[in-house]
């Protein structure tokens, strides 16, 4: 897994990424990124990357004949090459692993009120957004999508079977829901005690109650995954 971070903040690679697992994976050669600063290609004796936007209105927005040279600079054609923007296509687990199966993407991230249209256009650049929600800069919504995709690498994570049974994960029974509630020791805490049937050694009704547990989860604060798991159901019945 490869990625390319075309950026004006080039020392925010890796970030977290270069820590805990991503970072063990990253020292192995697992996956691995380079950097390129968009303000290499900038005009001028300040390197100039943005400019006012036609039509009037506030912000500047970062100008396509120097992106268009930032991106002319990698090897785009073998490339996803992806801009990070809050219009664009919700990122989600499905994404992640599509990404994964690529092996190649490059990430635009956006400064000031965003990037000219026509480089979107040219380069049939695909917009990805993490959320409803308006970020300083595409740099930590990348790091976000890197960090989904790179947990997801063959070797990675060790125990492969940890992302079956997660949110989002690829366990057929649970696909669809989020993950159930998670308990270690003590067994009491604060006069809480864990789940008797957790500790019953009895695997059906465990595997029975987390499936439940699941459920009741994804229902009550994510309806929109509930629906879609009652349609999936419905077409299995």
């Amino acid at each position: 897994m490869h990625f390319t971070l075309l950026t004006l903040f080039a020392e925010m690679f890796p970030g977290p990424l270069g820590v805990s697992i991503a970072g063990k994976a990253l020292q192995k050669g697992l996956w691995s990124y380079d950097v390129v600063d968009i303000r290499e290609f900038g005009f001028g004796k300040f390197k100039q990357v943005d400019d006012d936007p036609y039509g009037g209105g506030t912000g500047m927005v970062m100008r396509p004949d120097v992106l268009g040279q930032a991106i002319e600079s990698i090897d785009h054609q073998h490339s996803k090459l992806v801009y990070m923007s809050p219009r664009g296509k919700r990122f989600d687990q499905q994404m992640a692993y599509n990404w994964v199966d690529h092996g190649n993407v490059s990430i635009v991230c956006g400064r000031y009120e965003g990037i000219d249209e026509r480089v979107i256009e040219h380069y049939n650049i695909e917009e990805v957004s993490m959320g409803d929600v308006i970020l300083s800069g595409g740099e930590m919504a990348a790091l976000m999508a890197m960090d989904a995709c790179v947990r997801l690498v063959d070797g990675v994570i060790s125990k492969e079977s940890a992302l079956l049974d997660e949110s989002f994960g690829q366990n057929a029974d649970y696909a669809g829901l989020l993950e159930y509630p998670l308990y270690t020791r003590p067994l009491e805490w604060k006069s809480c005690e864990v789940p008797e049937v957790l500790t019953s050694g009895n695997h059906k009704k465990i595997a029975q109650w987390r499936l439940d547990q699941a459920k009741k989860v994804t229902k009550l604060r994510r309806p929109d995954l509930w629906a879609s798991y009652e349609r999936k159901d419905e077409l299995l019945d």
